[in-house]
Formats: structure tokens, sequence, C-alpha cells
């Protein structure tokens, strides 16, 4: 038996112990897919182990402590909270007990270039109000446009959110739905269907860039954000984002199950096509019934696993493959506090389309820049020392096929940052930060693995969407899964979770591995 895929046959050994005689779950990464899924496998029986490369779970929702400040590494707004209240019921537990979620209203204010503000909200009366300030002629197009979304949620989310795509006839049964809500059209264009005023069209617009998508590029499926936002509201969890990792890694070591950090995972075991186990980067061998990775999913195929034992993705396909933006972050802290700013900002630059088409298409990193500020502060003083602001500054940019030397240009890219912010939102910025740190495009890719540094994996255009993205349960290695950004439905929150959830379809029952 070739258990490590490469020739070698290291011997096995359990992480358990012998007493314990369930079947094993390894899960590759801790973010936010891998602990769901790790709570969902130990709820059906399994004995699972989650093994994170860093020195803490959460991934790209790890948390940085410095100088008495907390910074949330990534994601920061919390949707649909019932995926997360649904693995507290798994575990017996109620999700309140451990995590207090905070409303956010406004959800955001966007702020355009020449100063106007959108305050975008869940209350829609004040939405309408906003929407007819910028443009009275736009409202019915927004009401039709709000009912669009609804249908489009309805059926891009509660009925395929959830579905493994395994066959392509499972794409071809959906097509129809697909023709009729015009998933062929772009976010940009179905909003632009509606909407006429061209601020208003980037305000509902935006959204695919939250989850790595180019407005003008990915399926107008994805106004659904749209709707789901307006359906759960957008939410913070006191402490940080990190709140709910901590609670998830709570309920996995309640479960008796284990994360192990520091724990590099070098390569998928298989046997023939069937993944075994995995071997971590210190050459210890663990064996598992079934692998799941929430590593990058491109990470997953090209380094985990031996190009022999792949069919759909081979390199080449994974090279030709379109990947989401990369992201600059500045995390900084302040010894005063900006009180007007409010906890989620969105500052456009003077170009929205063609910025956009630089970061997607020319893979250039361009002089000008949109950004989004996020200021938890506002809502739980606690993440910084009394009298100060914690804040991150997120700005989309290439993936690491521009070429940028991140090396060179992040600071000169964050001092650009810092003179745009004092200059229209946080006055005396530069005497007021008193703690720093970076994250490039480069540190996505040595920190996280993240193939060519893209945040969110692969573009969710139509062509890498559903039955075209990596399956849930992979096409090329038999009892290997895949949860995260990279596979169905994709990124965000949600759709991460969601990932998770399709395991309970596709991941055999512990028992019948008895």
């Amino acid at each position: 038996m070739d258990i490590s895929g490469r020739g070698g046959a290291p011997a096995i050994v359990g992480s358990g112990g012998e007493r314990n005689q369930r079947p094993h779950a390894i899960v590759i990464g801790s973010g936010f897919g891998g602990l769901a899924a790790a709570v969902r496998l130990g709820a059906r029986g399994y004995r699972v182990t989650v093994l994170e490369k860093l020195d803490a779970p959460g991934g790209r929702a790890c948390a940085f402590r410095q100088d008495g400040f907390v910074f949330d590494a990534g994601p920061t707004i919390v949707t649909a909270p019932f995926l997360f209240e649904e693995l507290w019921d798994l575990c017996g537990k109620r999700f309140a007990d451990d995590v207090a979620l905070r409303a956010m209203e406004p959800f955001y204010r966007i702020r355009f270039h020449d100063g106007a503000h959108f305050d975008y909200s869940g209350d829609q009366e004040r939405m309408r109000a906003e929407v007819a300030r910028f443009s009275p002629g736009d409202l019915e197009g927004y009401e039709r446009f709000q009912r669009e979304t609804e249908t489009v949620f309805r059926i891009g989310f509660e009925e395929l959110g959830h579905v493994p795509f395994a066959r392509l006839s499972d794409m071809l049964r959906v097509l129809p739905d697909l023709l009729r809500l015009q998933g062929y059209r772009s976010v940009y264009g179905m909003v632009a269907k509606y909407l006429r005023d061209p601020r208003l069209r980037v305000v509902f617009s935006f959204h695919p860039l939250l989850v790595g998508g180019n407005p003008f590029a990915v399926t107008s499926v994805y106004t659904l954000i749209n709707h789901l936002e307006r359906k759960w509201g957008v939410h913070f969890a006191m402490g940080g984002t990190n709140a709910l990792v901590r609670g998830l890694a709570g309920l996995i070591a309640d479960q008796g199950n284990l994360i192990r950090c520091d724990a590099e995972v070098a390569e998928i075991l298989l046997d023939g096509r069937r993944a075994v186990g995995v071997q971590l980067r210190n050459g210890e061998v663990l064996s598992a019934n079934v692998v799941v990775s929430n590593a990058d999913t491109a990470w997953t195929y090209k380094n985990l696993l031996p190009q022999r034992a792949r069919r759909r993705w081979r390199d080449r396909k994974l090279e030709r493959a379109r990947y989401s933006n990369g992201l600059f972050v500045w995390y900084f802290g302040t010894n005063r506090r900006y009180e007007e700013v409010l906890h989620h900002t969105i500052l456009l630059g003077p170009r929205y389309r063609g910025l956009i088409r630089d970061i997607f298409r020319n893979r250039v990193l361009a002089e000008d820049f949109s950004l989004y500020l996020h200021r938890p502060t506002a809502t739980d003083p606690s993440l910084a020392p009394d009298g100060c602001d914690t804040f991150y500054a997120l700005s989309p940019v290439p993936h690491l096929d521009s070429g940028t030397d991140w090396a060179v240009a992040a600071e000169p890219y964050r001092r650009k940052v810092e003179a745009y912010l004092e200059a229209t939102l946080l006055p005396g910025l530069g005497k007021a930060v008193v703690s720093q740190r970076m994250m490039t495009p480069a540190d996505f890719e040595t920190r996280l693995l993240s193939y060519k540094g893209a945040g969110f994996g692969m573009e969710p255009v139509l062509t890498q969407s559903a039955w075209f993205r990596p399956h849930n349960a992979s096409e090329d290695i038999e009892r290997l899964y895949i949860v995260g950004a990279g596979t169905h439905p994709g990124a965000g929150l949600p759709g991460v979770l969601s990932s998770a959830r399709i395991l309970d379809k596709v991941v055999p029952d512990a028992v019948a591995l008895v």
C-alpha cells in the first residue's frame, strides 16, 4: 500500500490513542469552513483532528494582538447568523450563551470621492429616502430591483446554496432557473437594468468585492447578497470576529476533539486514489478515514497531492483559472478616538470601472484605490486601550500575477492610504498612529498558503461557479472533501459555512465506516 502517494510508506500513527475506535476525520485548516466542518463531523460521530499551520486557530479569521489593540485579521461582517446558531444547536448549546452579536445600523456608509455619502441600511424607509436623495426617478427601479434580488436569493441561496453540484446533470437541472434569473448578466449589468444614476449603480453593485468578485464579471446571482443582508441584517461579534473562532474551538473541545496548531500539512496521503491520512511538515504521519481540506483549494490540489493522482484539477488547469483579487490591509491603532467615523465605511476613489479593470484584468497596481475602513471600536471599545481606536483599512489590489514586489511597494502604498485617510475622515492620523502592521498578497501566499496570493480563491464568475467550481467531494480523490471559499457555494461567511453544511450530504456517516 502506497500511503504517501509518492513512493514512500512511513508508519502511520493515530492521534486519539487506541482507546478511541471512532472513525477518524482530519480537517486541514481552521478557518470558518474547517471549524464548522469539524463541529458537523463531530456531531455525526467522527473523531476529529483539526490541523492548523499557524500558532492559533482561525486562518484568515485569526486575530492580531499588540500594544493593547486587537485587530481582526480578515472577516468583519457577520450575516446569516442562523448558520452559526445551527452549529451550536448540533452540540446541544445556545449560540447566544457564548457569542454576543450586535446589529449594525446603518450597515455601511459609502463615501464617494467628492465627499457625498450613501448610508446603506436595513431600514427600508431610510433606504428609500437615501435613493430619493440621490435620484428620485430611480425609486421605482429600486423597488423592482429589491423584488428581483428576493427571487434570486430564494433560488440561489435557499434552494441551491446547500446543494452539492457533483454531476453535470445537477448543473443542467438548474440551468433554466439561471437563465430565468439572467445569471448570464453581471452584477453591475443587473443593477444597471433597474437603476440609472451612476452613483446608485455603484452602491448596489459593490457587494461582490466583499467575496473577491469583479462586479462587472461575476454572475448576477450574487445580487442575492443584497437580500441576504436585508433579511438577516449585518452584525458584529463583540470581542471581534475571532470571538466566533474561539466559540467554535470550544465546541470542538467539548465534543472531545482536537485542534493542533503549528501543524502544517505537507501532503495528503493516498492508497491508490483514496485519501488515507496526511503527513505533516515535521514528518509526522496521521491516518484518517476521511480528509477535509479547508486550505486554499488550488493550493490543496497543486501542493498537497501529486499531479499523477489528479485528473480534473491538474496544474495547467489550476494555472489557467481566474483568481480573485489580492488584498492590502493596514491595521492601525490610534491614541485618540474618531467618534464621527462609523463601524463600516467604504471610501470610493475617483474611478470605479477603471480601477476594477486594473485589479482584475490588467493586473497592475494603480495609483488610485478604494478602501474599506473598519472601526470595530465604534461598537466594542474593549478592542483598544481607553481613549483609543482600532482600525483596519483594506484595499483591493491585483493578485501576485501583477508582478508587484510587495517587499518594496508595501510601505509607500501604506503611506498613500494614510495620507488619503488623513485628508478625508481621520484628521491628524499620522501623529495619532501608535501601533500598526500590514498584510499584502505576498503574506497571503506565505502565511495563509493562498495560491497567487488571491484573497478569496477562484473568482466567482459563472464558468467557475456551482458544478464548474472545485467540488465539495473531490472529483479526483475518494474520501477527500473540500470546504471554504474555493468550493461551492463560494466566499463570504454564509458561503463558507454552507460549504461545511454540504458535508452532511457527501461525507458518509461514521457508522458506515466502523
